[in-house]
């Protein structure tokens, strides 16, 4: 895949329009389970990548995402910014400037091992690892990852947090989803939505 200018400012400009635009429900579902920013988290955060999109787009994509994946970190705050700093830091790391699919999927893996490790956690915990472990699998076998990813983000509901500020409630964390494994799969969605024009 040639990955250029255009699609790199085409993905951050759509990912984060995404992402402001479903500011508000992440905030719902933050509120019910921890501490009810992550919308507003996620939100100055994905914001603060437009104010340097041109420099991003500049770059080859490894380093573009390296880029991306340090300002979310300084950016987002909480718990969420580490985490889906080194999801794009290490994603940046991992992938060659013009990625094949094969070369893709593997890279997306070393990067969700980052956050695993990052976030001493591992799927089934309730966590953003509920969507993208399933998703990086689904790529793995050529399955439809967008139905993966919405069904796995459904899946948290059920789930009893392990991890994170939600895990303090016990029990009480049975019956909402998870804002991360959420906007995982928003992000998810549209950076698809964004592939498949520009493929």
């Amino acid at each position: 895949m040639q990955v250029d200018e255009v699609l790199i400012r085409k993905l951050i400009d759509t990912v984060t329009g995404r992402m402001l635009a479903h500011a508000d429900e992440l905030t719902v579902l933050d509120q019910a389970i921890g501490d009810g920013d992550h919308g507003l988290n996620m939100k100055r955060g994905f914001e603060a990548l437009l104010d340097d999109i041109d420099e991003f787009a500049s770059q080859p994509l490894p380093q573009a995402l390296q880029a991306i994946g340090t300002k979310l970190v300084m950016t987002v705050g909480g718990a969420s910014g580490p985490l889906f700093g080194t999801l794009f830091m290490a994603l940046g790391k991992a992938i060659p400037p013009s990625p094949s699919r094969a070369e893709a999927v593997a890279a997306f893996a070393s990067a969700i091992a980052a956050v695993q490790a990052r976030g001493k956690s591992e799927p089934g915990q309730k966590t953003m690892l509920d969507v993208l472990v399933p998703v990086q699998g689904a790529l793995d076998k050529g399955y439809q990852p967008r139905e993966v990813a919405a069904q796995a983000a459904a899946a948290t509901i059920p789930m009893q947090a392990i991890r994170g500020r939600a895990s303090f409630l016990g029990e009480r964390s049975i019956g909402h989803m998870d804002p991360g494994a959420r906007s995982s799969q928003l992000i998810v969605d549209v950076v698809l939505d964004v592939l498949e024009v520009h493929t």
